[in-house]
């Protein structure tokens, strides 16, 4: 079985201009996480939905989860990301077996492609975990200091990584407890704890598209594709 978990425990620091966290911003006609939630649902792999949001934004979003009615919950964030995280995982503990698959996404990541999220889940089915990627496109530099060139690393071997990223639930589950209750608060990315317990993790061909609002030139970008596509219609 698949189980999906959304995090949307920001608190919009970034953009605070908005007067609100960016997943909540109203781009077109609904907010920015909403367009995930949709495509989520269009997929139809999923048993059951975590989304891990702030208390006071969780009736917000029940207009959009019309889709999933009956099969999801919300979850409280934690200190950081990873900490959400894992109160998601926490959540599916009543539901999720050893070998499930579940799938990590950004509430603040609107066009990643049914395409994306597929083939996340069908390469974590043959491994530990799966993330999508995109190869570097500039040559990279090694600074040991920050203030000069130590070496040049291969651009090759050098790649980015995106959400969403899919895990068997049980190792991951281990993975990510392994690191309390002090090191989980070092972790920046979802790949981070499998890959230190040694996990099998594929790396799936990402999006350019598939882009994380984090600035106003990321959100100003998501509206001009809105527009674009309402024209197109």
């Amino acid at each position: 079985m698949n189980f999906a978990i959304v995090l949307s425990g920001g608190t919009g620091s970034r953009l605070p201009g908005l007067g609100v966290p960016k997943q909540y911003y109203k781009a077109g006609q609904k907010p920015v996480i909403a367009y995930s939630l949709e495509t989520l649902a269009e997929i139809g792999m999923f048993q059951k939905l975590v989304i891990v949001a702030q208390e006071e934004w969780q009736s917000f979003l029940l207009p959009y989860l019309e889709e999933w009615k009956g099969k999801f919950v919300f979850a409280c964030p934690g200190e950081n990301r990873q900490l959400s995280i894992y109160h998601g995982l926490l959540s599916l503990k009543d539901d999720a077996s050893e070998d499930d698959i579940v799938l990590i996404h950004d509430g603040a990541r609107p066009m990643t492609s049914k395409a994306l999220f597929k083939s996340c889940i069908r390469e974590a089915e043959c491994a530990d975990g799966a993330m999508p990627v995109l190869p570097m496109k500039d040559t990279v530099y090694y600074s040991k200091d920050g203030k000069a060139v130590t070496s040049l690393l291969e651009r090759e071997c050098i790649f980015a990584g995106q959400a969403p990223e899919a895990f068997r639930y049980g190792k991951y589950l281990r993975a990510v407890e392994a690191l309390l209750p002090e090191e989980i608060l070092l972790i920046h990315g979802s790949s981070e704890p499998a890959l230190k317990a040694g996990m099998n993790i594929r790396l799936v061909e990402g999006e350019e598209a598939n882009f994380k609002i984090t600035t106003a030139s990321d959100l100003e970008r998501f509206c001009r594709y809105l527009e674009g596509r309402e024209g197109q219609g």
